[in-house]
């Protein structure tokens, strides 16, 4: 149970966490671009827009969309992570270590290299397909029980998603007039975030991110055992069904659209659940607020590392959370 200072400072948490997210969006805004723009330029940019001024033009068709991407990003796999969790009983799982962001690619690189439906959405929706079929096969592999099962859940995660890379890997070798398109999004990242790609990725993402919220009282529920759940009236099947489909529309609809973007739907939901306990209700809005704060930063850090080339967000994202996942596991958390 939460102690009184606990349930006090979790305001104080949140109000940090969005003031830390709007210094962070500033920020991005106007750091290490090619063309010098000040700070105030980014403010102006979005408050007092001057027509025909080429810095704050900059700002709203460039970097105010790739901010905004990132951020909705940020939350959405931030939010997939914490339900697969509560789902499995399991800290260590998360759509990038059991094989949901490996399904994804692989079915996106399947429509992209074999051109096999053509259409608006084709890739985004053979993703999220890529990523259910993953999804299925290693739960069918590993259980959703925690305890002794829990090493037997991730290694069937890494199994299919090496098997799922492996495939995707040889079909950009097959037909290598696609491979640039892929192997950029396979990297993930930003650069190519503007308004239409935000328009795509909002309207799926932020009413499932509303859905997501709604979703963690059962989450708290299920916590208890499947036993004790049942008793309370959960219909354990479908909270699970219910629970998997919005963790492949969060994810798949997500990375079809930026690229792979892993570990933050690992780290970020522990560290929530180490600053505010284990109630869903009050770690899952933490856990997105610090999932858009680093998938923003990651942004940032991307265009300074190599600046004025670009490092793919990914990476960054992977070079950090890597250090974390053995952490993680030799902790035994």
């Amino acid at each position: 149970m939460q102690n009184t200072k606990s349930l006090s400072s979790y305001p104080a948490l949140l109000a940090g966490l969005t003031l830390l997210l709007a210094l962070l969006f500033w920020w991005s805004l106007f750091s290490w671009s090619a063309m010098n723009i000040s700070a105030r330029d980014a403010l102006d940019a979005v408050f007092n827009h001057e027509a025909g001024n080429i810095a704050q033009t900059i700002v709203r068709e460039l970097r105010l969309p790739r901010a905004l991407v990132a951020i909705v990003v940020g939350c959405a796999m931030a939010a997939a992570g914490a339900v697969m969790q509560g789902l499995t009983l399991n800290p260590l799982a998360s759509p990038s270590v059991l094989g949901i962001n490996a399904g994804a690619a692989l079915g996106m690189a399947l429509v992209t290299t074999l051109g096999l439906w053509q259409g608006a959405f084709s890739t985004s929706v053979a993703a999220v397909i890529g990523a259910a079929l993953a999804w299925l096969i290693v739960m069918s592999l590993g259980s959703w029980k925690a305890g002794g099962q829990s090493s037997r859940l991730v290694l069937a995660g890494i199994a299919v998603s090496a098997l799922c890379m492996a495939l995707t890997k040889a079909l950009v070798i097959l037909h290598e007039n696609q491979a640039v398109a892929v192997l950029s999004w396979l990297a993930g990242g930003f650069v190519e975030a503007r308004w239409p790609l935000f328009g795509k990725l909002w309207p799926v993402a932020v009413p499932a991110l509303l859905f997501t919220l709604a979703f963690a009282p059962t989450l708290n529920l299920l916590s208890l055992g499947d036993e004790n759940a049942s008793h309370l009236g959960v219909v354990i099947w479908a909270v699970r069904l219910l629970g998997s489909a919005l963790v492949l529309v969060l994810v798949g609809w997500t990375i079809s659209l930026v690229g792979a973007i892993g570990f933050v739907g690992l780290i970020v939901p522990h560290v929530a659940r180490k600053l505010t306990g284990y109630d869903y209700r009050r770690n899952m809005p933490v856990a997105m607020l610090m999932g858009a704060c680093l998938v923003l930063l990651a942004d940032i850090v991307s265009r300074a590392i190599a600046f004025p080339t670009e490092v793919p967000a990914g990476a960054i994202l992977a070079l950090f959370g890597t250090p974390v996942f053995i952490y993680l596991v030799r902790s035994r958390i």
